[in-house]
């Protein structure tokens, strides 16, 4: 009778394996079974901040040798981790929350890994990202994340300007203190859009601020926020899609007349017209082609 094989999970091989582990955002039960069994096997822990994950490990009683490893020593700290493991060591990265190199360090790390062959196995777990999606309210059946916008304002409104067409639900990470700023710019660039604030998701003062960008910008004049902050800004819907025509009076138009009046004026083709329109109305050219089908089908 042929045996089974046993199946072996991976990183389980003997070689060197880099984990990259989610560890909680803020309630320690978040945190995986898998998650704990690999902090408790792994050689070394390259965390963001030691301190911070002490605690996590004191708290599990996780006795680890720790390595630094944040943005200002990757350059450095990566090709040593990257040695470790050639010599067959079994490496936990860990953020100090959530998942590494989602907006936090790691993405090096993990390139140079792949680049040297060594096995680069995700133990996923809690996100702050994904922990304020689901409980927004807001059309996630496609987002786009933007990370954290620029600090410098001329670069955060430029920013804003390029996803002003973007009809997907927008995932933003923000410092309490530039969040009135970007509320301000969001509603100047992209219009009184349904919006959500989602702060210190999971923690003990986890609050959702829902409504209109203008609601959210009252709210934060009148209290300023403090804690960990996703800010999600939702498709325009009616009343921003009104103020958005009020603002543009070519959008009153079919689109099919908005197209051929500029080809008429800058003297371009049907293709670079229809671009130039979808922008102008806030979709994007797929949707400004649909809305022609349709309208010529009908």
């Amino acid at each position: 009778m042929a045996k089974k094989k046993l199946k072996v999970a991976p990183g389980d091989t003997g070689a060197g394996c880099l984990y990259v582990v989610s560890t909680p955002i803020g309630n320690l039960e978040d945190i995986s079974l898998r998650a704990l069994r690999i902090l408790k096997e792994a050689d070394v822990i390259a965390c963001e901040d030691t301190r911070q994950t002490l605690k996590l490990l004191a708290h599990f009683d996780i006795p680890k040798r720790l390595v630094s490893y944040h943005e200002h020593n990757e350059l450095t700290r990566a090709p040593e981790i990257v040695i470790e493991l050639e010599q067959g060591a079994k490496v936990a990265l860990v953020s100090d929350a959530g998942t590494p190199a989602i907006s936090d360090p790691g993405y090096r790390l993990v390139s140079l890994c792949l680049r040297h062959g060594i096995q680069v196995v995700p133990v996923p777990g809690a996100s702050a990202l994904v922990a304020a999606l689901a409980a927004s309210g807001m059309p996630i059946e496609e987002f786009v994340f933007a990370g954290f916008l620029p600090s410098r304002p001329t670069e955060r409104r430029k920013k804003l300007r390029e996803l002003a067409t973007e009809q997907r639900t927008l995932a933003l990470y923000e410092a309490p203190h530039r969040l009135l700023d970007t509320l301000e710019d969001a509603l100047e660039i992209l219009g009184n859009r349904p919006a959500v604030i989602a702060r210190e998701v999971t923690k003990l003062y986890e609050e959702f601020v829902r409504g209109h960008i203008e609601d959210l910008v009252a709210a934060a004049r009148k209290k300023a926020p403090r804690g960990e902050i996703t800010l999600l800004i939702g498709p325009p819907d009616g009343q921003a899609q009104h103020a958005a025509d009020a603002a543009n009076p070519r959008n009153a138009v079919p689109l099919a007349r908005h197209v051929e009046e500029i080809m008429t004026e800058r003297g371009v083709d049907r293709k670079a017209a229809l671009k130039q329109a979808a922008r102008e109305r806030g979709l994007t050219r797929r949707e400004a082609y649909k809305q022609l089908l349709i309208t010529r089908d009908e």
